[in-house]
């Protein structure tokens, strides 16, 4: 290997509240023996990446774009009502990137690593807007034959997020699921294993083509927000599939009434077939878990759902800690036999570095619009 410096993506927050994201020059990353490197050839940007990204907390009104090239930097502020959350990170250039993919160039001494030479793999090993990365060897997700590195870009956190949904809601004994913001990458991929494994899902989604992308997959149930008769629809399709059990992507979508809104219909679904009444509500428990942030308004809750239900927060690692490793890797294999297939991701545009810090890209990518999805090359 000629390369002696690799490239990377930084981001910043000063003492002053002023966010910089830039591009720097390090040395050559080298693998220890059970590492390998890997030539990162593609990383998406995910809703989750821009929590170290820090988009989320800025004034995108004040994004300003100095110098071209390699010395291109986006400034903007910090919203000052979001500083006090910044403090443990401030004036740390910290490196970004959840996942990525990308081809194998060199590997430490261990057998295992030698053995994934030219080997395309999925990795979620943090730090992916780099051109070069070391990894464990044992992290990586090994491809068939013919995968490309933009096809394995997105092999983990949506993959492994939608299959531990299924799994979620085998271990809490409920029967169907409900998702959100379902049009999404991630959404389309529930929507196929759930077709493919019998399971009953009910999507919901803001506006009318949406409701066609889905349809055109094959979901039976799609109910938009955005429609008078959204509530009808809901229990109607809560009461054909029983469903207790949803995922919201959004933390409070639809003016932060969505979880409650779920909530209440599930209460109304179940007390269609109650065999008597109690003033405690039905006593089938309801559960909902907000697992992303696509909305920031409140979360508001209108209590008219009886006693049996649950709020909270769901994350993807954990969750991996109680699957346990076995049928986590059962649930890798499946994602890289159908990354095709089921798990295919589908990319508005793909952007080099300095790309990436232009303004109209940081403020498209940080709106978070369904169906817009950027992928980083970082030899581009």
């Amino acid at each position: 290997m000629s390369e002696q410096t690799s490239k990377e993506i930084r981001s910043t927050v000063t003492s002053e509240g002023d966010i910089t994201i830039s591009i720097v020059n390090v040395a050559m990353p080298v693998p220890k023996d059970h590492e390998v490197l890997i030539k990162v050839e593609a990383a998406p940007i995910n809703p989750s990446d821009l929590a170290l990204l820090t988009t989320f907390a800025a004034d995108l009104d004040s994004l300003t774009l100095t110098g071209s090239g390699d010395d291109t930097v986006a400034s903007m502020k910090v919203r000052p009502a979001l500083m006090g959350a910044m403090k443990p990170r401030l004036d740390q250039a910290m490196q970004a990137g959840n996942e990525g993919s990308g081809v194998i160039v060199a590997a430490g001494a261990n057998p295992e690593a030698q053995a994934l030479i030219g080997k395309t793999v999925g990795v979620a090993g943090g730090a992916m807007y780099a051109q070069y990365r070391c990894v464990a060897a044992q992290s990586c997700l090994v491809m068939d034959e013919g995968t490309t590195s933009a096809e394995a870009a997105s092999s983990f956190v949506n993959p492994l997020t939608a299959l531990a949904f299924v799994e979620t809601m085998k271990m809490e004994n409920h029967s169907a699921l409900v998702n959100t913001a379902a049009a999404s990458n991630l959404g389309q991929m529930l929507v196929k294993i759930c077709k493919d494994d019998g399971i009953p899902l009910v999507n919901i989604v803001r506006k009318a083509e949406q409701v066609e992308v889905l349809k055109s997959l094959g979901a039976e149930y799609v109910c938009n927000t955005s429609d008078e008769s959204f509530m009808k629809d809901l229990v109607a399709a809560l009461i054909a599939t029983g469903a207790t059990l949803a995922f919201d992507a959004t933390g409070g979508g639809n003016g932060g009434k969505l979880p409650g809104q779920i909530l209440a219909a599930m209460e109304i679904a179940a007390n269609k077939t109650a065999k008597e009444y109690s003033r405690y509500g039905s006593d089938i428990y309801k559960q909902v878990y907000i697992y992303g942030g696509l909305d920031q308004s409140p979360t508001i809750l209108n209590r008219s759902f009886g006693m049996q239900w649950g709020l909270g927060g769901w994350l993807l690692t954990p969750m991996i800690g109680r699957i346990g490793m076995e049928r986590f890797g059962q649930m890798r294999a499946r994602v890289a036999k159908e990354i095709n297939t089921t798990f295919a991701s589908h990319y508005t545009q793909e952007i080099s570095f300095e790309e990436m810090l232009q303004p109209e890209v940081i403020k498209a990518f940080a709106k978070q619009a369904t169906g817009e999805k950027f992928l980083v090359v970082p030899h581009k």
